[in-house]
C-alpha cells in the first residue's frame, strides 16, 4: 500500500483552506467561474445547501465559447450532462448520491419524455418485459442509446423478467381499470382475442387449482380484492369486496382464513418467454437484468453462467426479493447476485405488512455488508399515478429508504403509466438530496459492520484501502474522492462505506461506467487511462480545473487499482491526498 501525502496536508493546509461542512455559516453570492458566470449560491467546491438555486449571468458570445470548450472537455472527461450541471450548481457535497431508476411505459416512451426523465436525474431506465412487445422495447432502448450518444447522458438500461408468476393477461382495458364494489368478474385461463366485459384472462391454466369458494383473491398485494363466489370448471366467478385499481399485468394471490394459500405450481424461475427476453436484451446491449421471483441462488448462478457464454459484455444480474423463500435464503442470493431489488409490493403479499419496514432495512444492511447495490422499489409514490402531489407518508417512506442508505430508489407505475411521472422523479430527487444533506449535517452516518469480503491478499488490501480511504475522506473533509478503476471494484468498495464526499470513478471501460450507475455516491467518467498512474491523476485534475470545478485549496483523495508497471510499481492499490495548487 502506497500512501502519498501532499506537503500542504502535512502543514495543515487542508484544515485551513477546506473546513468541514457548515451550512449555517455561509458567504453567498461569491463569483465562481470566469467568463462572466456567477452562481448566487456559494462556493462551488461543496459548501452549498441543497435548497439554494443557482442564478447564472452569462454573456451570450462568451457562453457559446464556453459551451464549445466544455463540450470538448466532456468528450475527453466523459462527464454526463446531468452530473456536470449538478456539480456546477451545488458543488461537490451538494451532489445527489442516491441513484434513481424509472420504469418506462406508455406514459414516458417518447424521445422527448425520455430526455426529460434523463435531465430529471434518471440513472437507470427499467423495461418491464411483462408489458408491450419486442419492437416497442427495442425502440425505447435505441432512443436511450441515442440520448447517451448525442445528448451527453449516461443512462443504463435494465430489463425486468416476467417470471413464472400467475398474473393477468388482459382485463379489457389498455391501462388501469377502477373496480367497483360489488361488481362481478369472471377470472379464466381461456385464451380469447380482444376483450370481454368484466372478464379477466389469467396467464396460467392451473391458476385456480386448490382454490375454494369463499377464498379471497387479492390483486397486486391489495390494489383490489375479490371473494370467490363460484367455481366453474377451472374458471372463478368473483365479487369485488375491496374496490380499487386493476393495473395491466396485475399479479394474483389467494388467501384463506387470513393466510396466503400456499400452492406448488412447480414453475421455473425463468420461463421460456423469459429466456427469449434475455436473449433479446443481450442482443440489444442492455446493462442489467432483474430476475423476478428468485427463490434460491442456483437460478442466479445459472443465468450468470449463461450470460458469460453469450456476451463479452458484463451484464449485471439483480435478484428481486419478493417471496418468503427468497428471504429465507437471502444471504446466499445476495452473494450470488450483482445486486438486489426489494420488490415490496409482492413481498407484502407473502409476509405481514408490519414486517416490511424492518425486512427492508435488513436487506439493505446485508447488501452493504456484501458490497452489492440495492434498489428499494414498489409503491414509493403510488398516489402520483393519479395525483400531482404525493402524500406526506409517501415522502416519509422515501426519506427512510434514503436514511437507510439504499443505493437506488425506483419508480414503477408512477413513471410508466402515471400522469405525473416527471414530478414523481423530481420528488425522489429533491427528497433524497435533502435527507442526504440532513444526515451529513447531523452526523447521522451509520458505521458499517466490517464484514471482510476479500479472500486473496490483493483483494483484502483493496478492501482495507477503501475502508481507510472513506474514513480519511470524512475526517479530512476533502472535497471529493477520485478513484481510477478498470472494472469498478474499488469504486464499489468506496461506495459501500458511504463517505461524505462524492466519488468520481475514472474508467476506460464504458460497460464499467454503466454498471456503476447503480452505486451510491459514484459518478463515473469515461477516460483514457494509461499505465502511468501519476499521469492519469495529473491529466484528470488539470482537465477538471479547466472547467472551473476545482480551485486552489481544494483537496482530493485519490485511490487507484490500476495494474502496476515497471515504470510505476507503486501505482497498484494506493491512496494519495492532493491539494490543488
Amino acid at each position: 500500500m502506497a500512501v502519498v501525502r501532499n506537503s500542504s496536508l502535512i502543514s495543515g493546509g487542508i484544515i485551513g483552506k477546506n473546513p468541514c461542512l457548515d451550512l449555517k455559516n455561509r458567504v453567498l453570492g461569491r463569483p465562481v467561474f470566469a467568463r462572466g458566470i456567477c452562481f448566487n449560491g456559494g462556493k462551488v467546491k461543496g459548501k452549498i445547501g441543497v435548497g439554494v438555486r443557482a442564478a447564472v449571468q452569462v454573456n451570450v458570445e462568451e457562453s457559446e465559447g464556453l459551451q464549445r470548450e466544455l463540450k470538448g472537455l466532456r468528450g475527453v472527461l466523459g462527464f454526463d450532462v446531468v452530473s456536470e450541471r449538478e456539480l456546477r450548481e451545488k458543488g461537490f457535497l451538494g451532489m445527489r448520491k442516491t441513484k434513481l431508476v424509472c420504469t418506462i411505459g406508455p406514459a414516458c416512451c417518447s424521445l422527448e419524455d425520455l430526455e426529460k426523465l434523463a435531465l430529471g436525474g434518471m440513472n437507470v431506465a427499467r423495461l418491464n418485459m411483462c408489458h408491450n412487445g419486442r419492437e416497442w422495447h427495442r425502440d425505447v432502448i435505441q432512443k436511450i442509446k441515442r440520448l447517451n450518444e448525442e445528448r451527453g447522458f449516461c443512462v443504463s438500461v435494465m430489463i425486468d423478467t416476467e417470471g413464472s408468476q400467475i398474473h393477468v393477461v388482459d382485463h379489457g382495458a389498455p391501462s388501469s381499470v377502477k373496480v367497483e364494489d360489488g361488481s362481478i368478474w369472471l377470472f379464466t385461463a381461456e385464451k380469447f382475442a380482444g376483450s370481454r366485459p368484466f372478464t379477466v384472462q389469467a396467464n396460467y391454466e392451473g391458476f385456480s387449482e386448490g382454490i375454494e369458494v369463499g377464498d379471497e383473491l387479492v390483486i397486486d398485494g391489495g390494489m383490489a380484492g375479490f371473494e370467490v363466489i363460484e367455481k366453474i370448471g377451472s374458471d372463478l366467478r368473483c365479487k369485488c369486496t375491496d374496490p380499487g385499481l386493476f393495473l395491466p399485468r396485475a399479479k394474483l394471490s389467494f388467501w384463506r382464513d387470513g393466510k396466503l394459500v400456499e400452492r406448488n405450481y412447480e414453475l421455473p424461475t425463468l420461463s421460456a418467454k423469459d429466456w427469449a427476453d434475455i436473449e433479446f436484451g443481450v442482443s440489444e446491449g442492455i446493462d442489467f437484468i432483474a430476475m423476478s421471483f428468485v427463490n434460491d441462488s442456483d437460478s442466479v448462478k445459472h443465468l450468470k453462467n449463461y450470460l458469460s457464454s453469450k456476451s463479452s459484455k458484463s451484464i449485471g444480474v439483480l435478484a428481486k426479493i419478493e417471496s418468503l423463500e427468497s428471504l429465507q435464503k437471502l444471504r446466499d442470493i445476495v452473494e450470488a447476485s450483482d445486486g438486489i431489488m426489494v420488490a415490496r409490493g409482492d413481498l407484502g403479499v407473502e409476509i405481514p405488512l408490519e414486517q416490511i419496514p424492518s425486512v427492508q432495512e435488513e436487506i439493505i444492511n446485508v447488501c452493504r455488508q456484501l458490497n452489492k447495490p440495492v434498489i428499494v422499489a414498489s409503491q414509493l409514490l403510488e398516489s402520483m399515478v393519479e395525483y400531482p402531489t404525493p402524500t406526506r407518508a409517501e415522502v416519509a417512506d422515501v426519506s427512510e429508504a434514503v436514511r437507510q442508505y439504499a443505493d437506488a430508489l425506483m419508480l414503477s407505475g408512477e413513471s410508466a403509466i402515471g400522469l405525473y411521472g416527471q414530478k414523481a422523479l423530481s420528488v425522489l430527487r429533491m427528497t433524497s438530496s435533502r435527507i442526504e444533506t440532513w444526515g451529513r449535517e447531523q452526523s447521522q452516518q451509520t458505521l458499517l459492520h466490517q464484514h471482510q469480503l476479500g479472500v486473496s491478499l490483493s483483494d483484502r488490501i483493496a478492501e482495507q484501502i477503501c475502508n481507510c480511504a472513506a474514513e480519511m475522506a470524512n475526517k479530512l473533509c476533502v472535497d471529493a474522492i477520485f478513484v481510477y478503476t478498470k472494472h469498478g471494484h474499488m469504486a464499489s468498495l468506496l461506495s459501500r462505506n458511504r463517505p461524505n464526499p462524492p466519488i468520481f470513478a475514472f474508467t476506460n471501460d464504458d460497460n464499467t461506467r454503466k454498471v456503476l450507475n447503480l452505486q451510491w455516491g459514484v459518478t463515473s467518467l469515461l477516460v483514457d487511462l494509461s499505465d502511468d498512474m501519476e499521469a492519469n491523476i495529473s491529466k484528470t485534475i488539470d482537465l477538471i480545473k479547466r472547467t472551473g470545478m476545482l480551485e486552489q485549496g481544494d483537496a482530493v483523495l485519490v485511490v487507484s487499482d490500476v495494474t502496476p508497471t515497471l515504470a510505476t510499481p507503486m501505482a497498484f492499490q494506493s491512496i494519495q491526498v492532493n491539494t490543488i495548487a
